[in-house]
């Protein structure tokens, strides 16, 4: 940084008399390389900003024009600012990027208005942008950390070796192949993974590679918690799916490697699975079930024709095999399907829209659409109150906005530095702000008695400053990051003394207007931080995580209804439910992320200390587990239960949405809810011998799939005293 700043600064200001264009090529490098926080190692942070080039000219040449008049520059500056701030829909490197490209819109937003001085203005934009994207990318290399892709490859080969133990005599895995199982799926937590390398932009890609960890993560999970064989023996039909799971995982993992294709393993895994859902055929009667109304479930007709090898139901009676059998069955096809959807997102991952593997349209129902049609969907997801990037969207925007007015109508000496401290002390919540504020006007206090000081002792001698500026420079970029926002705001305030000293008259004075912008600043930004959301993610992940139970407990409901009737209810993957369950799930991980870099909530550590004791990964686990599920099961054809296995699962998918449900209500009460524990073992789930006799495999597959879900409920609460 004190490399590029310094060397675009002087080559303008002595070495070519350009003194807009040595400022603009000082404030680019500072805006891009100091105050934005773009995630990655240099070579990345580099391949960002050459992209964000386009975007850099646009904010100069808009905000010149715009600046002609205060109404102007102000509507623009909530326009310009909302859109940036916003764009954090699109994933780390935007939200990153956003505060560095604010600052260069406010730069040329500020008289005076010289639209003749554009051209100096974007060659120094350029110049100081291409000396920082060089330096990035070929000074002091970073060792870059494993990719995403490479995290997922490794997880697919623990997933494949577990599956071959697991096909193989012993049949079991050893208790170093469950810790080397779990590590290789908490590898690919969104926590554990550096910002630059998770996938969560809005393309097929980046959704599709986030898609295969979490069917990694599912498939690692379920292979450990596979319980033993009865008999010591797991069959024939079961061994050969888990082979053509092991198959299948070896696949996956040269298809993240090398790109080849895993069409063939799938095809494999996909009639192994059709043969151990078949086994022991015999019709299942349908005409004793007791459901009314039609049997054909709305949706179906989109959902393409009844599959014959893909079917996951197996609806005959199996009387040979007892219940103990028939629960680890289901528990195997769990296991098939999640490595299904592993292979399936995996192949996107590389290929995009044009991977060789078959896709099903519900789960990945984003494979087939374009980037703008993604890009859109991200963004109408989040354009509402309940999302915390519109939230911080607005808040920032409307601070802006407030500052620019306020330095255009009160000509506000150096009003371009309000606004700059506007920007980057507006914090999403009310108490991190407050924190900030405090520190930041002490750190320019104590840098505006140095600047003083300097400014009387030197003068007007501009090679005082010349001499002092790279150093000061070199300890305000390696300080002011470590030491926190006081020694940063106290060491800036400094430098911009040193640099505005080179360009104009200097006095002592200009340390006064550095303070009292700053403070201006500051009580905008605190003004806003209070009236706009103060407690920031806190409260939205409560409500977002307990709108997510609602949903999900809909359709657990409208499932179990579905499977037991043959399709009597609708909730296929393309019913207004789903979508709801769907949106509920970005809300609720956006707020978690967010939740993820905010301290103590506003009110104190007491108030705070119930959401740290929920794990909220769970929470969001059990939204997508049931999607998944109800994806699974009501697939076509649905031909329905008799009417004992029909009552037990809309009976037990009752009972598990009501645990949803009160769960819900503790994570996020109202004023009269009532408090009490809530059971989160169900002995109809957990105990054997309840089922009743005879019951087909859809039952067992329906009842592992709503155990899975009752295993995510006991995962929630932590054991803490406040917890559920």
């Amino acid at each position: 940084m004190t490399l590029v700043a310094a060397a675009g600064f002087y080559l303008f200001r002595y070495g070519l008399d350009r003194p807009v264009a040595a400022t603009y090529a000082l404030f680019a490098a500072v805006a891009l390389g100091g105050l934005a926080k773009i995630p990655g190692t240099g070579r990345q942070q580099a391949a960002t900003v050459l992209r964000l080039l386009p975007v850099c000219w646009l904010l100069v040449v808009v905000g010149t024009w715009l600046s002609v008049r205060t109404w102007s520059a102000v509507v623009g500056m909530l326009a310009v600012g909302f859109a940036l701030a916003f764009a954090a829909v699109g994933g780390p490197r935007p939200a990153g990027a956003a505060p560095g490209l604010q600052l260069l819109y406010i730069l040329p937003s500020f008289p005076p208005y010289a639209p003749g001085t554009l051209p100096e203005r974007l060659i120094g934009t350029t110049t100081g942008l291409a000396l920082f994207i060089a330096a990035e990318a070929l000074l002091l290399p970073e060792p870059s950390p494993p990719s995403y892709r490479a995290r997922a490859t490794h997880a697919a080969r623990t997933a494949a070796h577990d599956a071959t133990l697991l096909a193989a005599p012993p049949y079991a895995l050893t208790d170093l192949d469950i810790r080397e199982a779990r590590e290789a799926g908490r590898s690919l937590r969104s926590l554990m993974v550096p910002e630059a390398e998770r996938p969560a932009g809005p393309g097929v890609r980046d959704r599709a590679l986030a898609h295969t960890g979490l069917a990694t993560r599912t498939l690692l999970s379920r292979l450990v918690q596979l319980p033993a064989a009865p008999d010591g023996h797991p069959g024939p039909e079961v061994t050969a799916v888990l082979q053509a799971v092991a198959r299948l995982a070896t696949a996956t993992a040269t298809c993240l490697h090398a790109g080849a294709s895993p069409t063939a393993p799938y095809d494999d895994l996909v009639s192994t699975r059709a043969r151990l859902s078949a086994a022991s055929a015999g019709p299942l009667p349908t005409g004793d079930s007791t459901c009314t109304g039609p049997f054909t479930p709305e949706g179906s007709a989109s959902a393409g024709p009844p599959p014959a090898a893909d079917s996951v139901r197996g609806t005959a009676r199996a009387p040979e095999f007892p219940p103990a059998v028939l629960r680890r069955h289901a528990a195997v096809l769990e296991i098939a399907d999640a490595a299904l959807a592993m292979a399936t997102a995996a192949g996107l991952a590389v290929h995009g829209r044009h991977a060789p593997v078959r896709i099903p349209y519900g789960r990945f129902w984003y494979a087939r659409a374009r980037a703008p049609v993604l890009w859109w969907h991200r963004a109408r997801g989040h354009a509402g109150r309940r999302s915390v990037f519109f939230q911080n969207a607005v808040r920032i925007a409307l601070a802006l906005t407030a500052a620019r007015l306020v330095a255009g109508l009160d000509t506000l000496p150096h009003g371009f530095w309000a606004t700059l401290a506007t920007l980057t002390l507006t914090r999403t919540t009310m108490d991190e702000t407050w924190r900030t504020i405090r520190l930041a006007l002490a750190g320019t206090l104590a840098g505006a008695l140095v600047t003083a000081g300097v400014l009387s002792l030197a003068g007007t001698d501009t090679t005082v400053y010349a001499v002092v500026l790279p150093v000061w420079m070199l300890c305000a970029f390696t300080l002011g990051p470590v030491k926190g926002v006081g020694w940063a705001q106290g060491l800036f305030t400094v430098l911009v003394a040193l640099v505005f000293a080179q360009l104009a008259p200097p006095t002592w004075r200009l340390a006064e207007v550095r303070m009292l912008d700053v403070l201006v600043g500051s009580v905008i930004g605190a003004v806003f931080g209070l009236l706009a959301w103060p407690r920031g993610a806190h409260d939205e992940l409560r409500h977002a995580a307990a709108e997510l139970l609602r949903r999900a407990a809909e359709i657990v409901v409208a499932t179990g209804a579905s499977v037991a009737c043959g399709g009597a209810v609708p909730a296929s993957s393309g019913v207004p439910g789903h979508r709801s369950l769907q949106r509920a799930i970005i809300l609720a991980e956006s707020a978690y992320a967010q939740f993820q870099s905010e301290p103590v909530p506003f009110g104190g550590a007491a108030r705070g200390a119930g959401l740290r004791t929920v794990d909220w990964q769970a929470t969001l686990m059990a939204g997508h587990h049931t999607l998944w599920g109800a994806d699974r099961l009501l697939t076509p054809p649905l031909t329905g239960l008799d009417p004992a296995a029909a009552g037990s699962v809309s009976g037990l998918g009752e009972r598990v949405a009501g645990r949803m449900l009160l769960v819900s209500a503790a994570l996020d009460p109202g004023a009269d809810t009532p408090a009490g524990r809530i059971p989160l073992v169900d002995p109809a789930l957990e105990a054997p011998g309840t089922e009743p006799p005879g019951a087909p495999r859809l039952y067992y597959a329906t009842v592992a799939w709503l155990d899975s879900l009752m295993t995510d409920l006991r995962r929630i609460p932590r054991g803490s005293p406040e917890a559920p």
